[in-house]
């Protein structure tokens, strides 16, 4: 039995392979938007996955310093710490900023942290180059993407701060590069003014900010404690709002990427519709194309069985083809996006089978067309 499939693709192989490549650019689109979205939640939980702290202790009635803006007292930390099943607590503050060098344009999320606490922030395994701080001042870790060297100089505020280690994969819950300072800075920058505001405030009767304010209290528990348990007691004696380590995490993903990981949801099926659309498109054009070839497969006896296992054939190695070069064309452009974009493999077998469905699916319309093509069509021209 004479395979038409690839009699008719060997006749036409270049024409094929360029379809099949021109499709596969678009199902590439669709994994990468796959892979934005795997990427918001990886950021989203990659600062908690980093702060080895099992609760959060934010402001009352606030959703945690993520969500919403927290504000508590620092030392608060000392009445945390001595909270039963509590191992160590320390204070921590974040504040986003807008910064610019010779590289251009980017947002930065700072992290303040006691460099003398027990609790690791910085994850060591993302430590790249340098150490972490172990200064109360004017030390500062960076990530890479910023462009900043090891021993150079950034001001911030009013003051200066040396570059003394880099870090890798660094970001924020909405994927901004990190900067680690310490607590005692931290608290400069985010809660005092410049000399005109304080004078301003002053006339008006108004102190000073207090730096003594941090966005939460992050603690470490005992082996053998239940953290939410923990977190529990400790929101009936200080009367703040904790969070468990997986609530924050959750809390993140529910409120804080909820819309914009719904939008891309949304706009990656509609991706998926126009891919299934097209190659439907293809199929039906490409029957069209040999619809006098086929006319004459019908008359010299061929059944329309054949030429629609044909027609099958060329669809299922076409949406192959196009699945293939779609990975590659995203694998390729992966690096060249600004945030952070994971391809798995679970999500590109699972759109595989999408695919593979879809093009047989798409083939019936060119079957359609096989079983009513006229023999005698193939008389004539």
């Amino acid at each position: 039995m004479i395979n038409l499939a690839y009699k008719d693709i060997s006749h036409s192989f270049s024409k094929f392979i360029v379809t099949a490549i021109s499709v596969g650019v678009l199902l590439g689109i669709v994994i990468i938007m796959i892979g934005v979205y795997r990427g918001m939640v990886f950021d989203a939980k990659s600062l908690v996955d980093d702060i080895k702290a099992d609760i959060w202790v934010v402001q009352q009635d606030t959703l945690g310093p993520f969500a919403q803006n927290s504000k508590v007292h620092e030392d608060l930390k000392e009445q945390i710490s001595y909270q039963n099943g509590i191992k160590s607590a320390s204070a921590i503050t974040f504040e986003t900023i807008q910064m610019q060098n010779c590289y251009g344009d980017f947002k930065v999320m700072i992290v303040g942290y006691d460099p003398l606490s027990n609790i690791d922030v910085i994850n060591m395994d993302k430590l790249i180059a340098g150490r972490t701080i172990n200064k109360q001042h004017y030390e500062i870790v960076v990530s890479k993407k910023t462009h900043y060297k090891l021993g150079e100089s950034i001001k911030l505020g009013r003051d200066y701060f040396k570059v003394v280690g880099i870090t890798k994969e660094s970001v924020s819950n909405g994927g901004d590069y990190l900067m680690f300072v310490s607590l005692k800075d931290a608290q400069m920058l985010q809660f005092t003014y410049t000399n005109e505001r304080v004078k301003s405030d002053e006339s008006r009767g108004i102190k000073g900010g207090n730096p003594h304010l941090v966005n939460a209290i992050i603690a470490e528990i005992k082996d053998g404690y239940n953290p939410k348990r923990v977190a529990t007691n400790i929101e009936e004696a200080t009367h703040k709002k904790v969070f468990t380590k997986d609530e924050q995490k959750r809390l993140l993903l529910e409120k804080v990427i909820k819309k914009s990981s719904k939008q891309i949801g949304m706009f990656t099926v509609i991706l998926i519709i126009v891919s299934i659309v097209i190659i439907a498109l293809i199929i039906y054009t490409m029957t069209l194309e040999k619809i006098k070839e086929i006319s004459i497969l019908k008359l010299i006896g061929i059944s329309n069985w054949t030429i629609s296992k044909m027609i099958v054939e060329e669809t299922v190695l076409l949406g192959f083809l196009a699945f293939i070069s779609g990975n590659i064309f995203a694998r390729l452009v992966q690096g060249a996006f600004p945030k952070r974009i994971v391809l798995e493999l679970s999500d590109a077998f699972i759109l595989f089978i999408i695919i593979l469905i879809a093009s047989i699916f798409a083939s019936l319309f060119g079957i359609y067309k096989v079983i009513k093509t006229n023999p005698s069509e193939a008389i004539g021209g």
